[in-house]
């Protein structure tokens, strides 16, 4: 991309209190990707997606895959995301139902190598290997580039320096990734060696091949014996 273009940075928090110390973590890695654009003549524009205003369209779109207004948005942010800071509330060793819910309704070709943050936050430390075991697995089945860095904060952490130093590593990690373009490349060079699924990504995944055996029996149609097929082509001739 273009250095001086400002990078779309999209804010994804499953916190559902106000304030919230999930959002606010967010905040603070999305402060630090500006200050570091910034520096380096880009700078950023932001979206914001809190879960919690959209708590009845994910339920909706879970049950039904009928997506709301809301919900229409949020995607279409996601998809024109040059990075994304996914942060959610850990509760009983584990991410929130309504953060998993909301990225288990996205079509699974969306976020194909797109850059991400990730961040969690909880009331005790004993929960800090949830975002390498539980959220990078859930993201690494989206395709996306998680950025090395992993950003935990539990109530003692607030007041801590060493958050900071993270979070400062996790945003520049974040930044060259968008600088790289490598999403952009993927899609350009590489979409087509994905396996996409039917109707996923909006209509832009793969074109699919409807001249094969497999396709023609879900039409009702019957498997062609293509060596005979040859073998009559070859007469005609």
């Amino acid at each position: 991309m273009n250095n001086n273009t400002p990078y779309r940075l999209v804010v994804v928090s499953g916190g559902t209190s106000d304030p919230s110390s999930t959002r606010l973590l967010a905040d603070r890695i999305a402060a630090r990707v500006e200050t570091l654009t910034g520096e380096r003549d880009s700078g950023i524009t932001l979206t914001v997606i809190d879960l919690r205003e959209l708590a009845t369209e994910i339920t909706t779109a879970l049950v039904s895959q009928l997506m709301g207004t809301k919900m229409t948005k949020a995607v279409e942010a996601l998809a024109a995301a040059d990075g994304i800071i996914a942060a959610a509330p850990v509760y009983k060793a584990a991410t929130s139902g309504l953060f998993t819910s909301f990225f288990h309704v996205l079509d699974n070709d969306l976020l194909i190598a797109k850059p991400v943050v990730l961040a969690a936050t909880a009331g005790t430390a004993r929960h800090a290997l949830v975002v390498d075991e539980q959220m990078r697995s859930l993201f690494a089945y989206l395709r996306t580039m998680t950025v090395p860095t992993s950003l935990f904060a539990s109530s003692e952490d607030w007041s801590d320096t060493d958050l900071n130093k993270r979070i400062d590593r996790a945003a520049r990690e974040l930044v060259l990734l968008m600088e790289s373009g490598f999403a952009y490349k993927i899609r350009d060079e590489s979409w087509g060696s994905y396996q996409h699924e039917f109707g996923s990504a909006g209509g832009s995944e793969t074109s699919i091949d409807v001249d094969t055996d497999l396709m023609r029996l879900a039409a009702g149609g019957g498997v062609v014996n293509r060596h005979l097929l040859d073998r009559a082509r070859a007469a005609d001739l």
